[in-house]
């Protein structure tokens, strides 16, 4: 008596594709509203872009919202040259390159202090840098106002030969205002890092400096990769800071440029929207060139292990 085994059934579907998850309504929901968040965020921008393509009289008399009769660039133009922006770019790469280098460089030495090595009171110190960030800047302005008219600095350093109006004190200003964020980040993201690693290079007589630069920093490029996005746009939307410690029209921030674009009596909006566009365009291009890295730097430091 032989017995034969039943043919086996082939599952429905293409071969090699994974089965489809059911929908669900929780995820739709969630899918809606997350939609609906990125459109709040991309329509001021998108009503931006449009307003600066049309011409002023067109917009008074149909309105923002209608639709145009005639599209141009060249408030693009007239804001690059009237509100003068090259200068103004370049005094804000002077402020946010040398802030954003010097806060990701003392940020992660101490992150690796107080992952790596046994610092008393490690723990309390993370907490102090965390606490940091809930202060309000605004409680600072009179403090910090005062503090930096008194400071004295060098002529070639200062030209008013004081911290206020001068380049290092914004700098000085990102710095301290970023640090402790950077360090509670790096930090949870460096203790990701297998320990092995670190006890290896310790028995090969391989000293903190090294151990730091030459074999955490590395590991270390998502997260990096990250707060630089992060702190780029942070710093370079900064508008309070540079009308509080600054006094020279010629120093100021790109971001404080646009008020030239506005008049005693009259507003041209429309060629206020193109210069927000121009002075925007920066933060989005470094965004777009790192958003891999962004994300993944992100979810990399969310689980220890």
């Amino acid at each position: 008596m032989t017995l034969t085994a039943p043919a086996p059934t082939r599952a429905s579907g293409r071969p090699g594709t994974p089965p489809r998850r059911p929908v669900r309504p929780l995820r739709v929901l969630l899918h809606a509203f997350l939609g609906l968040v990125a459109l709040g965020w991309l329509l001021p921008l998108a009503l931006a872009v449009y307003a600066s393509l049309r011409p002023y009289d067109e917009t008074a008399r149909l309105g923002y919202l209608s639709l145009p009769e005639h599209l141009t660039l060249d408030y693009y133009g007239r804001a690059w040259s009237q509100a003068e922006l090259p200068r103004y770019y370049l005094n804000t790469l002077i402020i946010v390159v040398p802030a954003l280098v010097v806060t990701l460089f003392m940020a992660s030495f101490t992150a690796f202090a107080i992952a790596r090595l046994r610092v008393p009171g490690r723990r309390t110190l993370l907490i102090v840098f965390t606490a940091g960030n809930l202060l309000p800047p605004q409680v600072l302005i009179t403090p910090l106002y005062t503090v930096y008219a008194m400071v004295p600095l060098p002529a070639w350093l200062s030209d008013s030969q004081s911290l206020y109006d001068s380049y290092l004190g914004l700098i000085l200003v990102h710095v301290a205002f970023q640090f402790g964020f950077c360090v509670f980040v790096m930090a949870n993201f460096m203790r990701t890092i297998p320990e092995e690693i670190n006890e290896a290079a310790l028995v090969d007589g391989a000293s903190v400096w090294k151990r730091y630069w030459r074999l955490t920093l590395p590991l270390c490029r998502p997260v990096l990769a990250a707060l630089s996005t992060l702190q780029f746009t942070w710093m370079y939307n900064d508008f309070l800071w540079a009308l509080v410690l600054m006094s020279s029209g010629d120093k100021l921030p790109v971001t404080s440029a646009l008020n030239n674009l506005r008049g005693q009596f009259f507003t041209d909006y429309n060629l206020l929207a193109a210069g927000s566009v121009l002075v925007a365009l920066p933060t989005l291009i470094v965004f777009q060139l790192l958003h891999k890295q962004f994300v993944a730097g992100l979810t990399l430091g969310a689980t220890k292990g």
